[in-house]
């Protein structure tokens, strides 16, 4: 069982953009994506992509629709989030693995929407 790293979260005001990255340990033929976990709520899904290709198939929460992007480098074990109008319901620690959960959980990377 490999493990991932997350990057890329920050403190932006509403309506500003990060790009969140994931790396893992060992090439994996799995869907890969996102989640998040609020203050005092559970861990939720945000986005996923199939790994059939660098381009596969892509899901998303509809709270995320529109503004997220989800995007994949399989030669590079890599996994992106582009994350667009950001609000504060999106303050969170995000965290990268695979659907269903495969890799042991990294730290995540902290995104903190506020003005």
């Amino acid at each position: 069982q490999g493990q991932v790293a997350e990057s890329g979260g920050g403190l932006v005001q509403p309506g500003g953009s990060l790009k969140l990255t994931c790396t893992w340990t060992a090439p994996t033929f799995r869907a890969m994506g996102w989640y998040r976990q609020a203050p005092g709520k559970q861990r939720e899904w945000v986005a996923f992509i199939s790994s059939l290709s660098s381009s596969g198939a892509t899901n998303y929460a509809d709270s995320v629709k529109g503004r997220f992007t989800i995007s994949r480098d399989n030669d590079k074990n890599a996994v992106y989030l582009q994350m667009n109008n950001l609000q504060p319901d999106d303050t969170a620690v995000y965290y990268c693995n695979a659907r269903p959960p495969f890799f042991t959980w990294g730290q995540g990377t902290q995104v903190t929407v506020s003005s």
